[in-house]
């Protein structure tokens, strides 16, 4: 239970030294009856009534209703390592619940998995804030390949192929589109984009891809290389794009319509 401050504990002793019912004092000071029971309980304990003595401070009257337990051990529990958990939980894979396994296996009188997730999360919550971003309807749509592939099994013959996974977002309403394919190669990586604008029925002004090697030649945050060859298949008048974390002095302008991407975009043999 979560203590009061020690300023309404005063006040409540105060209000029942003049007369006023448990229940009454309950209502004044907007606190459930039991709670205000446990506070007259520990009182009458500690022998303490109204008035206080002046020299009471708060902390000894707290150390009054709350006294230490003898034989009480305040045991240490073992802090996870925070920074290297926030450095794991970036690779593939990783989950919170993972590495909390692992920390019980060296601490078995450790934290619990809640107190775990809680304190971690506490931890990162003092970490440097991200820069929040707008994200005007239409303006931006976030592509890359998701991390992890998933295998495909031919019904016929049971050969297992890995497929990658290919995600398509906007910015303003996390509409996403998402589709499989063989290889992230230049080709399928073209004609994923041109499946995701006939989804979404439509090209965005800005595409904003990850540093995969179909769209980047050369990744630097500055000045990076990209793909012209690609990107000149894919992308309507005024369209933009940039790796991420770069500024729009980096981006590349191309002009095609939409119907022009339809008829230029690269066939892919079935396999």
């Amino acid at each position: 239970m979560k203590r009061l401050p020690m300023r309404k504990i005063r006040e409540a002793l105060r209000l029942r030294a003049e007369g006023l019912s448990g229940r009454r004092v309950a209502q004044s000071l907007s606190i459930g009856r039991a709670t205000i029971s446990d506070y007259f309980r520990r009182a009458d304990l500690a022998g303490l009534a109204w008035p206080l003595p002046v020299d009471l401070s708060d902390s000894d009257l707290e150390l009054l209703l709350y006294p230490s337990q003898p034989g009480a051990s305040s045991r240490a529990v073992p802090q996870p390592d925070w920074a290297h958990m926030h450095a794991e939980l970036r690779r593939k894979g990783v989950t919170l619940a993972l590495l909390w396994q692992e920390y019980r296996e060296v601490h078995p009188d450790g934290y619990g998995y809640s107190q775990y997730c809680a304190r971690y999360s506490a931890w990162e919550g003092k970490l440097s804030p991200v820069m929040r971003q707008r994200h005007p309807a239409g303006e931006r749509l976030f592509v890359d390949y998701a991390g992890q592939t998933v295998d495909v099994i031919c019904p016929q013959t049971g050969e297992v192929r890995t497929a990658q996974i290919f995600v398509a977002t906007l910015g303003a309403p996390n509409y996403t589109y998402v589709e499989a394919s063989w290889t992230q190669s230049l080709p399928d990586w073209i004609s994923s984009h041109v499946r995701a604008f006939d989804f979404f029925g439509g090209v965005p002004a800005m595409i904003v891809s990850d540093n995969l090697k179909s769209a980047v030649i050369k990744a630097c945050f500055h000045d990076p290389a990209i793909n012209r060859t690609g990107l000149c298949r894919i992308l309507c008048p005024g369209a933009l794009i940039t790796p991420f974390g770069n500024d729009l002095r980096t981006l590349l302008r191309t002009g095609f319509s939409l119907s022009a991407i339809r008829a230029r975009s690269v066939s892919i043999p079935q396999k």
